[in-house]
């Protein structure tokens, strides 16, 4: 059977140091699953046992229709009868401890149905088609693809290719995963009487794949038991250290933790603002990381204050007055209501000083905030139903479904991909162990997300899948930026793309790829052109080797015009004046220029905006007046700098041919990080066109800017 269990090797409880919000007593499963058997239940009502399934559903969905849940247990109950768990319990106990999890969680009556029938096809006489037939479509697929991942063999060579199925399964229906992370959940609080080494083996699949996947989906509840069980099996002294700690602190006199509360309590009422304020203690992972982060623990920190209230605003009306009224931590705030987490996370987190200089970590959230903080996409219900008009006004300013079209949708892209299982199976354990989503924006107003420390190469394939390959660049908030260049939360992202369809990704990008999607669209393009170089860049180096190796075709300094030669002439009031155009600036017609008297009687002109004519007046230079004349013709050095791509200067020039300009010479300096500048000097016949080649110029595909040469000499005048 698949849920191999039997007797507990669980933690055991976490002792909290103060009271809690009355809650549901512990229900014992063994209990009534052994009762539930004794004899035949009345088939007019629920029977005790599933009744406290829908005590815990009806708490969550008040006119929940009971009946499918009923109908649901008849069918389970019966086709189990007689069938047994390794414990010796009776096998039923493990669909009903699951949907009991979900139902606590708030799962939708769905979701709730297929779970008590998620063994009945593996391990009964049960089809898929009576199931179908008895509960409908819905519970007919949700059943089928938890029996599908019922299947898996935990075995390491088995781990990718099945892993690779599951995920399939869940990317059609998240609440497959969530059956499925109940499901573990139960198997692993009864994991104690196997062999120590496949509690070992399964441990670790739990905290390579699942728990990642519970915090993917934010189902926190069930996360951070997981974490603990996990912990226990895996380093099972570290674990005895913690829970050694944790005792001894309940036994303490003094709690800091119980006496900010109280503080805290007083200032929300003293300022009118209804609040719940709760200590909520860490659970054994929580307390050992902070351990190994702080060394000796005090107090404060094995538990964090939890304040819920009704209203969005309300959360701030708390920070503030915590602010005002006790001594905040500031370094430790985070927004993340504003700013939510991927997983629908959302909550203010701060801090405030204990008089005895304790730190005391404090949560601000709405009453619906922490719902979906502990149940995450259990708590959205069926999350591919539309929202009624009762759901849109609860949820209102709350997040979506992310997994639609978010991180989980994204991986059912890039795993059809995929090479080989391998592959796919290291790839899916690097994406999982990204603990944080961040969200760009594209300039038509369109969002990318992507996990945090992504690049501009994940951009591009997670924009243009392996269209990407001719991505040449992009802009960040505006700016050039290089492929390799990180992403920040709330960015704008303008990708710029290359319009040879026969383009070339580099292999560099693999070394700023993150996200599953670009390094194995890179990597499939590597493999099928193993005798390829390095794509744009090398093709452009070898055009740039080419141009450096021709002459200047008037002589003089490559790259550096002649101010000397150039036609446009300038008129200065000062008779009998020698005129010479500046080289910082290289001005021309229609520019707005002035002049400066130096030795010979020479009089420079530069453009006003030119730095060096600030440097005059700041020594104190008079300036000299200067307008141009009647000649139309100039020469002019501008800088087009692009990225590397095959044909680049050919087009370049082609442009440049067709404005009527004349080339005098040029240069190409060497690629880098697959940019390429370009330096022309340039006989114009009229001065007006100058801004129309340097528009044609931009409009060349790969070149993202062109400039007028700007020379940093302000010595020589």
């Amino acid at each position: 059977m698949s849920a191999e269990a039997t007797n507990p090797a669980s933690p055991g409880p976490v002792i909290n140091t103060v009271p809690r919000r009355k809650a549901r007593p512990r229900i014992d499963l063994r209990r009534l699953g052994r009762a539930a058997l004794l004899g035949p239940a009345a088939r007019d009502r629920l029977p005790d046992a599933i009744g406290h399934v829908a005590e815990a559903h009806r708490a969550h969905y008040p006119d929940a229709d009971l009946e499918p849940l009923r109908r649901a247990w008849v069918l389970a109950e019966s086709s189990h009868r007689g069938q047994m768990r390794k414990s010796g319990e009776p096998y039923i106990t493990h669909p009903l401890a699951v949907t009991l999890i979900l139902a606590e969680l708030g799962a939708e009556t769905t979701t709730l149905t297929a779970s008590l029938l998620h063994d009945t096809v593996e391990d009964t006489e049960v089809t898929l088609d009576q199931v179908g037939e008895e509960f409908g479509a819905e519970v007919r697929y949700l059943v089928d693809g938890v029996t599908k991942l019922e299947k898996v063999d935990y075995g390491a060579a088995a781990e990718p290719e099945t892993f690779r199925k599951m995920l399939v399964a869940t990317g059609s229906d998240v609440r497959v995963m969530s059956i499925k992370l109940a499901d573990r959940l139960h198997n692993m609080r009864t994991l104690g009487v196997m062999r120590p080494e496949k509690q070992a083996r399964i441990a670790k699949v739990t905290r390579d794949v699942l728990i990642p996947l519970a915090e993917r989906l934010g189902v926190q509840a069930l996360k951070t038991e997981l974490e603990d069980l996990v912990f226990a099996i895996l380093h099972p002294e570290e674990y005895d250290h913690t829970r050694e700690l944790i005792v001894d602190n309940a036994s303490r006199a003094d709690d800091p933790l119980a006496e900010v509360t109280d503080e805290v309590r007083t200032v929300l009422r003293d300022a009118g603002i209804q609040a719940e304020v709760l200590i909520r203690p860490r659970h054994f992972v929580s307390v050992h990381r902070v351990a190994r982060k702080r060394g000796r623990l005090r107090g404060a920190d094995f538990g964090r204050l939890l304040v819920l209230v009704n209203e969005d605003a309300d959360c701030y009306g708390v920070l503030g007055e915590l602010h005002t009224c006790l001594k905040p931590v500031v370094s430790e705030f985070k927004d993340f209501i504003a700013v939510p987490k991927f997983n629908l996370y959302q909550s203010l987190h701060t801090a405030v000083a204990h008089t005895d200089g304790q730190v005391v970590e404090v949560l601000i959230r709405t009453h619906q905030m922490h719902k979906v903080a502990e149940a995450g996409v259990i708590a959205l219900g069926n999350p591919y139903a539309p929202p009624s008009e009762e759901q849109q006004a609860a949820n209102d300013g709350e997040r979506a479904d992310p997994t639609r079209p978010g991180w989980l949708s994204r991986l059912l892209d890039w795993q059809e991909g995929a090479p080989d299982p391998d592959t796919f199976w290291s790839t899916l354990r690097e994406d999982l162990a990204q603990d944080r989503e961040i969200t760009v924006y594209r300039p038509d107003g369109g969002t990318l997300g992507l996990p945090d420390g992504a690049t501009c190469v994940d951009a591009a394939y997670a924009q243009y899948g392996e269209d990407a390959h001719a991505c040449i660049g992009a802009r960040v908030n505006g700016r050039l930026a290089t492929l390799s260049t990180a992403l920040k939360d709330g960015d704008t992202v303008q990708l710029l793309m290359g319009q040879d369809v026969a383009s070339e990704p580099s292999r560099e990008w693999l070394e700023h790829a993150h996200t599953p999607a670009a390094r194995i669209a890179i990597q499939r393009w590597i493999a099928a052109h193993p005798a390829t170089g390095d794509g744009q860049g090398a093709k452009a180096d070898e055009g740039a080797q080419s141009v450096r190796s021709a002459p200047p075709a008037s002589g003089g300094t490559p790259g550096t015009p002649n101010a000397g030669d150039a036609p446009a002439t300038p008129v200065v009031d000062q008779p009998g004046a020698t005129v010479r155009l500046a080289g910082c600036c290289t001005p021309v017609p229609p520019d707005e220029v002035t002049g400066f008297s130096v030795r010979g009687g020479v009089v420079t002109v530069h453009r006003v905006e030119c730095s060096a004519v600030a440097h005059m007046k700041s020594v104190g230079r008079a300036e000299v007046g200067v307008r141009w004349g009647d000649t139309t013709e100039c020469r002019v050095t501008l800088v087009a700098e692009s990225f590397g791509r095959p044909h680049l200067l050919a087009d370049l020039t082609e442009a440049i041919a067709l404005e009527g300009a004349e080339i005098v010479s040029a240069t190409v300096e060497p690629p880098t990080q697959q940019r390429v500048r370009h330096t022309y000097t340039l006989q114009l016949p009229d001065a007006a066109h100058l801004l129309t080649l340097m528009r044609a110029m931009r409009n060349v595909p790969g070149v993202y800017d062109v400039s007028r040469a700007q020379h940093h000499n302000t010595t020589a005048f």
